[in-house]
């Protein structure tokens, strides 16, 4: 049973950081591409940030390009994305998502980043 958890989501100060973190079982994960989306109420979800597997590099959306850094442990079945420069516009529900056998997207529950003074 494939099982995909975000956390490391909460609150966080304009200029701060979080890291996120995304736990995955059930599949093949370091065979699987790994990507990061957020979603704003009313918005559709929109990809962030990928990262190809085997050290195959990263790609960032332009509105957090050098701000944001996607990385993945094999070893440990983890994704992370940490969050530096953060804007109140980055406030959002992240999601992370593997892409796997080149066929199926799986999809975490989402963890809620809010950025506020």
């Amino acid at each position: 049973q494939v099982q995909v958890v975000e956390s490391g989501g909460g609150l966080a100060q304009p200029g701060g950081s979080l890291t996120l973190t995304c736990v995955a079982s059930g599949f093949a994960f370091s065979r699987a591409p790994m990507s990061w989306y957020r979603q704003i109420p009313g918005k559709e979800r929109e990809p962030i940030a990928t990262i190809a597997t085997f050290g195959g590099g990263s790609n960032y959306a332009d509105s957090v390009k050098g701000r944001f850094t996607i990385s993945r442990d094999d070893a440990r079945n983890t994704g992370y994305l940490r969050m530096d420069n953060l804007k109140p516009e980055d406030t959002a529900v992240y999601y992370c998502k593997f892409f796997v056998g080149g066929r199926f997207d799986y999809w975490g529950q989402g963890t809620q980043v809010t950025v506020s003074s």
